[in-house]
Parts: C-alpha cells; sequence; structure tokens
C-alpha cells in the first residue's frame, strides 16, 4: 500500500524578522520557533527551508519604518520596506536550533533579484509566472501533505501555505504554533484566507500530530 509523504516546511525563519535585528522586520517571539519547527519536522518524511536573500540595493528598500508599506508600480515588488535579510549579515542568518541548510532536503533562496520581492516559496515573483521549483520537487518526492511553519503569519507564511495549496493541490496544514505574525489584525485576515481556501490550520503539536497522517 501506497504511504503519503509528508514535508515539513520552514518559512523564513530568518534573524531579520526577529528581535535579534531592531531595525531590520522584529516579530515578537519570532527568535523563539527553533524547537517548534524541529517538533514538526520530525513528524514528515522531508524538511524545506526558505530564506530572504534580498540586494541592499533592492527598489523596494526605505530608510525609515515610517515609509514603509506603500505601494509601487513595479509589477513584482508592490511595497517599501527597509533593507532586511540581506546575505552576510546577521539579519540573513537562521535562528537558533535550526540545523545547518545543508542538512535540509531542499532551500529556496526567495529575492535575489533587487525588483522581485515575492512573499511565497513558490515562485520567484509575485506575478507567479517563474517557479522556484519547489512545488516540482515535492511533488517527485511524492508528497501528499505539507506542514507549514515560520515567519511571518501574515505574509510568506501566508502566501506559501496558499500557492502549495491552490497550485500544488498539496493537502496543507498551517501550524501556528510554530508561526508568528506581524499584527493581530492581519495574522486574522490571513488565517481567514488560508481557511477560506481549505488549508487546516491547528494551534498546537498534539492536534498536529492528530491531522498527520501516520
Amino acid at each position: 500500500m501506497r504511504i503519503a509523504r509528508i514535508a515539513a516546511i520552514d518559512v523564513d525563519p530568518q534573524r531579520t524578522f526577529t528581535p535579534d535585528c531592531p531595525d531590520e522586520l522584529p516579530v515578537p517571539e519570532g527568535n523563539q520557533l527553533g524547537s517548534a519547527l524541529n517538533a514538526q519536522a520530525a513528524l514528515a518524511d522531508v524538511r524545506v527551508l526558505t530564506k530572504d536573500a534580498h540586494p541592499a540595493n533592492a527598489v523596494w528598500v526605505v530608510d525609515d519604518t515610517a515609509d514603509m508599506l506603500q505601494p509601487l508600480s513595479y509589477k513584482n515588488a508592490d511595497l517599501t520596506w527597509v533593507k532586511h535579510a540581506v546575505p552576510g549579515t546577521k539579519g540573513f542568518e537562521t535562528i537558533d536550533d535550526l540545523p545547518p541548510v545543508t542538512e535540509y532536503d531542499y532551500v529556496v533562496w526567495k529575492g535575489v533579484e533587487p525588483d522581485l520581492h515575492p512573499y511565497g516559496a513558490c515562485f520567484h515573483d509575485i506575478e507567479e509566472k517563474l517557479s522556484t521549483g519547489l512545488i516540482e520537487w515535492l511533488h517527485s518526492q511524492e508528497v501528499e501533505t505539507v506542514i507549514v511553519g515560520g515567519l511571518a503569519t501574515d505574509y510568506c507564511v501566508k502566501t506559501t501555505a496558499i500557492q502549495l495549496k491552490k497550485r500544488g493541490q498539496f493537502d496543507v496544514i498551517v501550524n501556528l504554533a510554530a508561526c508568528r505574525g506581524i499584527h493581530p489584525q492581519t495574522v486574522a485576515a490571513a488565517c481567514d484566507e488560508m481557511l477560506d481556501v481549505g488549508i487546516k490550520l491547528v494551534d498546537s503539536q498534539l492536534a498536529l500530530r492528530c491531522l498527520v497522517p501516520r
């Protein structure tokens, strides 16, 4: 009998989205997710890491947080953000307790081009024309269920989960115990969006274990 394989995805668990980097995009408690991400990975057959990898001269960069979230006219960079997740900086590093990058089964680096600022891990562009290969790789591994955790719930976690569900046709579980978000209102809206497309949300390791088809 064929057994459905499971993937765990660590979405952007980087210091740039934690209090470790207060001048970037700090998410409260973002640096405390290592054990929860490791616990969800223990339920999976393969483990994926995604990382923002943004150039310092990106077209969406602004110097002041007060100037963030302003709309842009670029096709694949929709909002302004302060500089973050620049390779070689502290913000690019993953948070404590996670394995080295070489111990993951698949890695996606996002937003390398200066005029691309994707949120989801499945496409290099917001228009979703240029695949990162993640969906195709998961299918090649015969994955049917994907567990998603990471940072931040209301942006990259949400978009990645929706892409996996709608474009990849996977059974997607978002492990809220292994996520943190930027703002309660946008987190609530993101959860509604995910539920609307059939994504399952769980808020504890126990609830996750009850859902995972083992």
